[in-house]
């Protein structure tokens, strides 16, 4: 309980913020701002409000100055920017800028940046979402001495009162009678039960308000019921929580498709990783989805779904399901599988087979991952005859798409070659910033794709790359050791 009275105070400020993901706060955006081609890293705050710290890596183009300005894409303050704060560059590096902005309340915001160099200005948004998430502990020695202090003023009670009742009848320089000195005691005895009754009923009223703001102030991604009750179909339902239901009046609850779809659902058979489909179900009442499986294995899947509210607002919704062996259609449209080798933290390889004959290729770079260290993570593909693939097409609307899962399923990201940011989110916060979508940076195909990227934890993850060839949908798998 020496913990707890602060700890009260923190709990109604303290947040975090958290994209299309599961474990994996941080924003990533590889764009274009006019004539200059930008990195943005967002880390998100710990408190809203709080303060998000930004940097920006410019790739190409000369590039003298940075602004950046939060804008709340959702609510009253919608299109009322602050004055723009000024990024300050690296000595060692003039192209690395750092800089901080202020998130003021949960939702959807656009952080906007312009950039200034010898080729103009560009300009750029980058979607990020805010909410509370959990507490923050409190620190050693602020309760330490918040522990020492309640002890200091319960112990100075029970002596007031037993001095009250010993000598507070008495005349100057008389000598307390043992009936005095009784009638100290019976007070001390009084006031301790006093003081140990109030601090009980503090600490009962602690975990009822601390109970009450957990349902009411944390944030929680809607819960995501599964049910398979016709052969070969699966039914999700979103049930919203509390935090959501009184909120409908700061943003839009409605979904909006991100790269042609409400819903994108992940599908992976535990514990082994070696199935994995990406689908897409489709809408039958708003809130409920029916989604029609492809021909999978019994097995226990883990399910990620991906949407987007009205806002830009993007959430991941996670839940567990048994199906049976299951009988479907062939994949059709943008729905794709692909069956895995096992998981093996020990085995390792920068190449996967693909269906028809080709490979997948990962280019890794010099010295191992390291968790927290921002990488272009970059993967080519061969033909049969192991040569350049020249056979790429759009995958719902990018050069590529990849998954990246840890082993435990702490981590879930959905990531495009644009980076972390969903398409839709990113639309909406271009377009209430007066820039145009540059979507032919997005879609430029090459035998080569590219994903910005940092782990967010060490430990060994799981990686689905995949790309559009020829009509058909390939899936490359690999491993990755990611070191602290």
């Amino acid at each position: 309980m020496r913990h707890r009275i602060l700890a009260f105070l923190i709990f109604l400020i303290v947040t975090s913020t958290a994209q299309a993901h599961v474990g994996s706060p941080n924003v990533y955006f590889d764009g274009i701002a006019g004539p200059y081609h930008i990195l943005v890293t967002v880390t998100p705050p710990a408190m809203v409000p709080g303060v998000a710290q930004v940097q920006a890596r410019v790739v190409s183009g000369d590039v003298t100055s940075i602004t950046i300005e939060p804008v709340y894409v959702n609510g009253k303050d919608q299109g009322l920017p602050p004055t723009p704060d000024s990024m300050h560059a690296s000595v060692a590096d003039p192209q690395w800028f750092v800089g901080k902005v202020w998130l003021m309340e949960s939702g959807s915001w656009a952080i906007r940046a312009e950039l200034s160099g010898s080729q103009g200005v560009g300009k750029i948004a980058v979607p990020v979402a805010a909410y509370a998430r959990r507490t923050l502990p409190m620190q050693r020695a602020l309760g330490i001495l918040l522990f020492g202090l309640m002890l200091f003023l319960s112990l100075g009670v029970v002596s007031i009162a037993g001095a009250a009742a010993r000598e507070g009848v008495l005349t100057p320089n008389i000598i307390p009678s043992p009936k005095n000195r009784r009638s100290a005691r019976i007070a001390m005895a009084v006031a301790a039960v006093l003081v140990i009754s109030m601090l009980a009923l503090g600490n009962w009223w602690w975990n009822v308000q601390a109970a009450e703001l957990k349902h009411t102030m944390l944030y929680n991604p809607p819960s995501l019921q599964l049910s398979f009750n016709q052969p070969g179909l699966l039914t999700l339902r979103m049930e919203e929580d509390f935090w959501h239901k009184t909120r409908k009046d700061l943003w839009s609850m409605a979904l909006i498709p991100d790269h042609g779809h409400l819903v994108h659902a992940f599908l992976i058979r535990l514990p082994t990783m070696d199935r994995f489909y990406h689908l897409h179900p489709e809408q039958t009442i708003e809130g409920t989805f029916a989604l029609r499986l492809p021909t999978i294995p019994a097995g226990k899947y883990k399910v990620f779904a991906d949407i987007v509210r009205g806002t830009g607002f993007s959430e991941t919704m996670v839940s567990e399901i048994d199906l049976p062996d299951v009988t479907g259609k062939p994949f059709s449209g943008d729905d794709s599988g692909v069956d895995a080798p096992v998981f093996d933290a020990a085995a390792s390889s920068n190449t996967s087979p693909l269906s028809d004959g080709g490979r997948m290729v990962w280019d890794q770079a010099a010295g191992g991952l390291k968790a927290g260290q921002l990488s272009w993570f970059r993967f080519h593909i061969e033909d049969a005859q192991h040569k350049t693939a020249t056979d790429l097409e759009p995958y719902m609307g990018m050069a590529g798409h990849a998954e990246f899962v840890k082993s435990d399923l702490s981590v879930f990201a959905h990531i495009h070659p644009a980076g972390s940011v969903s398409m839709a989110s990113l639309m909406i916060a271009q377009e209430n910033s007066g820039i145009p979508m540059d979507h032919g940076s997005m879609t430029t195909l090459s035998p080569e794709v590219s994903f910005p990227y940092a782990f967010p934890q060490p430990g060994d993850y799981r990686l689905f790359i995949q790309v559009k060839r020829n009509g058909h949908i390939e899936t490359g798998v690999f491993r990755a050791q990611v070191g602290s």
